[in-house]
C-alpha cells in the first residue's frame, strides 16, 4: 500500500480528444518543508518518455531521451529534499540535489507557485493534460491533492497520510462488549492473548491498572509497540506521563505521533483506539484505555461499544495500518521514565450486559480519513432502522449541514424509523449550542416534516453510565458501527480514526438491545428544551427542499476524547 508524500498531490484533467501514454495524478505546490524544495509531481503511465516534459507556463523540465516508464514516476524539485520529508528518493528531480537520482533537463524557473499556479504536460510538443490552481482544485499547505475515478480530491489528503482502501472480511468470528459493563474483562483477555507480539494504538493510555496488565505480557515475553497521541486536547496528563514512563521502563516501546523538527504531524490527531495480539487478534473500541473506559467490573464509566476480533486475516489489516503510522516523520519516541498514578476507583454501577460471540460474520475496516465514507454510505443503505448513539453531533464548517446526520434525515424521509442518543454530560450540555440544542433541532426537524426520527439525552448518573463516548450506529437490526469517529468535521475528515462495520444478526441483537435499554432510560426530550432560532446558528434543510428549519450556530466541540 503506497502512502502518499507530503506534497500536495494532484491529478490533471486529460483533454479529452487527446490519447496520451501519461497523465499527471499528483501534484504538491504548497508543502510544509522550509523553502518547499521537496514540491513533486507525479505521473502516471506506461511507455516511452522521449519527448515527454512539465511545465508551469514559465519553466519546464523534460525527460531524457530513451527513458521509459511504467507505473508512477514522482518528479521533485530537490530529490534530497523530497527523501528527508519522504524518507526516499523520487524518481526524477529538476533542480540537482542527489547524485544518485537522474535529471530532468530543464529550461527556465520550474517553481510551483502556493496562491495561483498550473501544471501542463506535454508529450512531443503537445499538450496533453493540465492542472490549474485554483481552478481545477484550491491550493492548502501541506494538502496532497489527487485524482480518483475522474475526481479531483475526493476527500481531503494531507502530506503522508495513507489511503488504504476498504477490505470486507467474511467467516469471521469473535465478541462484542459494552462500557462500563463487561469492557475491562475483554481488555485484560486480549492483552492476555499475546505471546509474542503486543502492539497498542490509543489516543489517551491513563489506566494503572491496564498498564499492569501489559506489563505482564512483557514480562512474560511479549514485545510491546505503543502509539500515542503526541498533543491530545488539554496535553499529555500527569496519569498518562506516568503510564507511558513506567511501560517504557519495563521494555515497552512507546512512541507519539506529533510534530516533530522533521516532519509536520500527517494526522490533526492520532485518535484511534485499537490494540493487535500477535497479529491474530485484534480489538477496536471506542474507548481510550482510561478509568472511565475500561473501568473495572462493578465501577461505573462511558457507555462505549467493542469488539475483540479473532481472525489474522483482520488483525493483519490493522498491524498494517499500524506498521504505516509508526513509520513517519513524526513519530518521537518517548524517553521519559515514570511511575504508575493511584487507582482512583469510582462509583459503583451493577453490569447490566454481558458479553456476545458470533460467528460467520462480514467486517469491514473503518478508517479515518481512508475509508471513513463508509459511514455515511452504511446508514443510506438502511431499510428498516437507524439507531445512533454519539458523544455529540455538530454541523460542519461554514453552515455546511454535517453528512452523517443528514443521512440520518434522508433516511427518515425514506421512512426508515431513526433514533438518536446524545451524550448529557455537562461539558456536552452546558454552552448554548451543543447537545441539548442539537437534539431539539432534529426533533423540530422531524416534527415540521412528520418524520420517523427523534433525539433523546442518555439517562446518566448513579446506577447509569457516567457519560456517552460512544460512536456507533445500528442499522436494520444487523449491521453495526463500533468506531472512534466523532460525528464532527475534524474527526473523519483529519485525524487518524479507526472502527469496524460487523454485519452478524447475533452481534446487531446484542447492540441492539444495548441501545434499546439507554433508549428507554433516556426518556423523550424535555419540553423546555426547543431549538434556537436565532440567526448565527447554522441552517439545516428540510422539508424536501421546500421548508427550511434554522439550524443555527454551529457547534464547535473544543474537547476530543
Amino acid at each position: 500500500m503506497r502512502i502518499l508524500p507530503l506534497f500536495l498531490a494532484l491529478g490533471l484533467l486529460c483533454c479529452g480528444a487527446v490519447t496520451a501514454a501519461f497523465t499527471i495524478t499528483e501534484v504538491c505546490p504548497d508543502t510544509w518543508f522550509k523553502g518547499e524544495a521537496d514540491e513533486y509531481i507525479v505521473i502516471t503511465g506506461s511507455g516511452s518518455l522521449t519527448g515527454v516534459s512539465v511545465s508551469d507556463g514559465e519553466g519546464s523540465a523534460r525527460f531524457p531521451d530513451g527513458d521509459r516508464a511504467s507505473g508512477d514516476v514522482i518528479l521533485a524539485q530537490q530529490a534530497e529534499a523530497y527523501r528527508m520529508v519522504h524518507g526516499a528518493y523520487p524518481d526524477y528531480e529538476w533542480y540537482d540535489s542527489a547524485p544518485g537520482v537522474p535529471d530532468l533537463i530543464r529550461t527556465g524557473t520550474l517553481k510551483l507557485g502556493n496562491g495561483g499556479d498550473e501544471v501542463i504536460l506535454r508529450e512531443n510538443g503537445r499538450e496533453t493534460c493540465r492542472v490549474t490552481w485554483p481552478g481545477d482544485v484550491v491550493c492548502r499547505e501541506g494538502q496532497v491533492h489527487f485524482l480518483e475515478d475522474g475526481v479531483w480530491d475526493p476527500r481531503p489528503l494531507m502530506i503522508g497520510q495513507s489511503r488504504f482502501v476498504p477490505v470486507s472480511f467474511t467467516g469471521v468470528s469473535g465478541t462484542v462488549f459494552a462500557s462500563p459493563d463487561t469492557s475491562r474483562e475483554i481488555l485484560d483477555s486480549a492483552i492476555a492473548l499475546a505471546e509474542t507480539e503486543l502492539l497498542i494504538n490509543v489516543y489517551e493510555f491513563t489506566s494503572p491498572g491496564i498498564a499492569a496488565d501489559v506489563a505482564a505480557a512483557l514480562n512474560d515475553g511479549a514485545s510491546v509497540t505503543i502509539l500515542l497521541e503526541g498533543g491530545p486536547v488539554g496535553g499529555i496528563s500527569a496519569e498518562e506521563k506516568g503510564v507511558a514512563g513506567y511501560l517504557r521502563d519495563r521494555g515497552a516501546a512507546v512512541y507519539t505521533m506529533e510534530t516533530t523538527d522533521t516532519a509536520h504531524a500527517r494526522y490533526r490527531y492520532n485518535h484511534a483506539k485499537y490494540l493487535i495480539a500477535d497479529r491474530k487478534t485484534v480489538l477496536v473500541t471506542s474507548e481510550n484505555f482510561g478509568e472511565t473506559g475500561f473501568p473495572e467490573r462493578g465501577t461505573t464509566g462511558n457507555r462505549g461499544w467493542g469488539i475483540l476480533i479473532t481472525d489474522p486475516r483482520v488483525a493483519g489489516y490493522f498491524a498494517d495500518i499500524f506498521t504505516a503510522d509508526t513509520a513517519g516523520s513524526d513519530i518521537a519516541a518517548y524517553t521519559s521514565t515514570g511511575t504508575l498514578p493511584d487507582d482512583e476507583g469510582g462509583e459503583g454501577y451493577k453490569a447490566v450486559f454481558g458479553t456476545q460471540s458470533f460467528d460467520g460474520a462480514t467486517v469491514t475496516p473503518v478508517l479515518a480519513p481512508d475509508t471513513a465514507y463508509l459511514i455515511p454510505a452504511l446508514i443510506e443503505g438502511a431499510k428498516k432502522s437507524v439507531d445512533i448513539q454519539q458523544a455529540y453531533i455538530s454541523n460542519w464548517t461554514g453552515g455546511a449541514p454535517n453528512p452523517y446526520l443528514e443521512a440520518a434525515v434522508e433516511g427518515a424521509r425514506r421512512g426508515v424509523h431513526v433514533r438518536i442518543i446524545l451524550d448529557s454530560y455537562w461539558f456536552n450540555t452546558e454552552g448554548e449550542n451543543d447537545n441539548d440544542e442539537m437534539a431539539a433541532r432534529i426533533n423540530a426537524a422531524a416534527a415540521a416534516e412528520g418524520l420517523p426520527m427523534e433525539a433523546r439525552l442518555a439517562r446518566l448518573g448513579p446506577g447509569y453510565p457516567e457519560k456517552v463516548h460512544n460512536k456507533g450506529v445500528i442499522v436494520d437490526g444487523n449491521a453495526v458501527l463500533i468506531s472512534s469517529v466523532n460525528w464532527n468535521e475534524n474527526s473523519p475528515s483529519f485525524n487518524r480514526e479507526a472502527g469496524i462495520i460487523i454485519e452478524n444478526p447475533d452481534a446487531g441483537a446484542y447492540f441492539s438491545a444495548v441501545f434499546n435499554a439507554d433508549w428507554e432510560d433516556a426518556g423523550p426530550l424535555q419540553d423546555n428544551l426547543s431549538a434556537p432560532t436565532d440567526d448565527t446558528f447554522l441552517r439545516q434543510e428540510i422539508a424536501a427542499g421546500v421548508v427550511m428549519l434554522l439550524f443555527i450556530g454551529y457547534f464547535i466541540r473544543r474537547r476530543r476524547w
